[in-house]
């Protein structure tokens, strides 16, 4: 009798503490808007430094005040260079609020691709299926949204769309590269249509994707790409104290779910399972302290929002990034 109470209340007192990890992560957490400051040595000798603010997965809802008004605020940060890398909207009627919230930044110049939720609208599903290997990416029953809208909106507001696309910018002194694709993670990339080497005129070229998953970051980089800018991950939205991310939601180790890395082609050496089915070891890619020196730079972006229908993050802050490119020593 004595054990079943014992047992009785330890699972009821873990369930207390789930319960109140659900609250912060729902209630506080998710509105703890941080900005993440990176510096990245990828321009030739005797350049300026370019300052690039990247926005991920901000999943907008209609009445989301707050978080409009902390992203109109960036363009206090007087970037050089926008980056937006997708899965803007969470809800049919996004896309006003959206352009809203860019508006302040689209003074500046920018640059977008579109991620599988700027396409297709969130619908519930069990949130443990996140979690496993096999989680569905077919997304041809959602309803559909918006989209052209939202692209006609940026771009008349001056942004370049690099969906399966490639261009060439003057930012801050230097020629930068831009080289696109649309979401992997749905199947919309085609990295042939904007395949080869990098420009001769460049004095940079940067690799924008939505989901980081490796066929892409190797392709990019095996082009001569510097630097690789992606979201998608949402860092795992929810990850463990002192363990980290447990899923990437594609097949980038978790090691990089978010944060800057060296990234080279095959680095990642394969798959790596993206549920708990192996929580040990941590991935399979090498380190990056083992990367060769010519290795590109990638950042992944935790990203500022959560699905809609899963709206909690638990060790993990929404985030917008700046990342200020410095010369090579």
């Amino acid at each position: 009798m004595t054990t079943l109470r014992t047992t009785a209340a330890a699972l009821g007192a873990l369930a207390g503490v789930g319960a109140l990890a659900v609250a912060y992560g729902s209630g506080i957490e998710r509105h703890l808007f941080t900005l993440r400051e990176f510096t990245l040595p990828v321009l030739p000798r005797g350049s300026g430094d370019v300052r690039v603010l990247q926005l991920a997965d901000i999943h907008l809802v209609p009445g989301q005040a707050r978080k409009i008004a902390w992203i109109r605020d960036l363009a206090r940060l007087e970037p050089d260079l926008v980056v937006n890398t997708g899965d803007n909207l969470s809800h049919h009627d996004a896309v006003g609020p959206v352009l809203d919230a860019m508006a302040p930044l689209t003074a500046r110049p920018g640059v977008f691709v579109l991620g599988s939720n700027d396409v297709y609208a969130p619908t519930f599903r069990n949130p443990a299926a996140y979690l496993r290997r096999d989680y569905a990416k077919a997304s041809s029953h959602r309803p559909r949204l918006p989209t052209a809208d939202l692209v006609r909106g940026l771009c008349d507001a001056g942004w370049t769309d690099l969906d399966n696309a490639r261009t060439l910018l003057s930012v801050a002194g230097s020629r930068l590269e831009l080289v696109g694709v649309d979401d992997p993670h749905i199947g919309r990339d085609r990295y042939d249509l904007v395949a080869g080497p990098r420009s001769a005129a460049a004095d940079l070229t940067v690799g924008v994707v939505h989901a980081p998953y490796q066929r892409i970051l190797d392709a990019m980089t095996a082009d001569g790409a510097g630097l690789v800018i992606a979201g998608h991950t949402h860092g795992s939205q929810v990850a463990m104290p002192f363990f980290g991310a447990l899923v990437t939601n594609c097949d980038l180790d978790r090691g990089r779910a978010k944060g800057v890395s060296r990234w080279w082609p095959g680095a990642g050496l394969g798959v790596e399972p993206h549920g708990i089915d192996r929580l040990l070891p941590a991935g399979v890619a090498r380190p990056s302290s083992e990367a060769p020196e010519d290795a590109a730079w990638l950042h992944v972006s935790a990203g500022l929002g959560t699905s809609r229908m899963a709206p909690i993050r638990i060790a993990c802050r929404p985030e917008a990034s700046l990342l200020t490119l410095t010369a090579r020593a």
